[in-house]
């Protein structure tokens, strides 16, 4: 099955942990793909965000912070490189339930920049995967961006979601 992505212009009602995803937004986007194995297993290739590089175009790894392994409150820095550009941003786990949803937010939950979430659903064949992703408090790095540039960031965002869950569902099913 093909990514599709969904653009959203309401919040998604995904509940994080005992908070809900900010109500309001700069940009939102969604997608979904089928994958055909456990949603365990889809989980565990999602929450290893030292291997994210694997699948992302964007991403190139992570390392725990303080010992940090995926639970809820844990902290890791994330690693990406677009082009000539590198940059580093600490990240805390949101949520952290195998089989369901693991959610990170750039800067912190207190911080709520922005927030990805993989969210695994059982179905018939496997787990319906599902990235979002809420852009709610500029970083730094998009703080400094033209608006120009700023849609530009937001229009790249939804083909890169649908190519590293594309690379994820190849692992999965490999």
């Amino acid at each position: 099955m093909t990514p599709v992505t969904r653009f959203v212009t309401q919040p998604l009602l995904t509940i994080v942990g005992d908070m809900k995803p900010p109500a309001e937004t700069l940009a939102s986007l969604s997608a979904s793909i089928d994958i055909a194995a456990a949603p365990d297993a889809v989980y565990q290739l999602v929450s290893a965000v030292d291997r994210m590089g694997e699948w992302s175009t964007e991403a190139v790894g992570a390392d725990w912070v303080d010992g940090g392994s995926g639970q809820t409150g844990d902290w890791f820095t994330g690693h990406n490189k677009a082009g000539e550009r590198e940059w580093s941003r600490e990240c805390e786990v949101a949520r952290a339930e195998p089989g369901r949803d693991f959610t990170f937010v750039v800067g912190g939950v207190e911080a709520n920049c922005t927030w990805w979430s993989y969210e695994m659903e059982a179905t018939d064949g496997g787990t319906r995967l599902t990235e979002n992703w809420w852009l709610v408090n500029k970083t730094p790095g998009v703080a400094g961006m033209t608006q120009e540039q700023f849609e530009g960031r937001v229009a790249m965002t939804g083909p890169m979601m649908e190519q590293t869950i594309a690379a994820i569902k190849a692992t999965a099913e490999g």
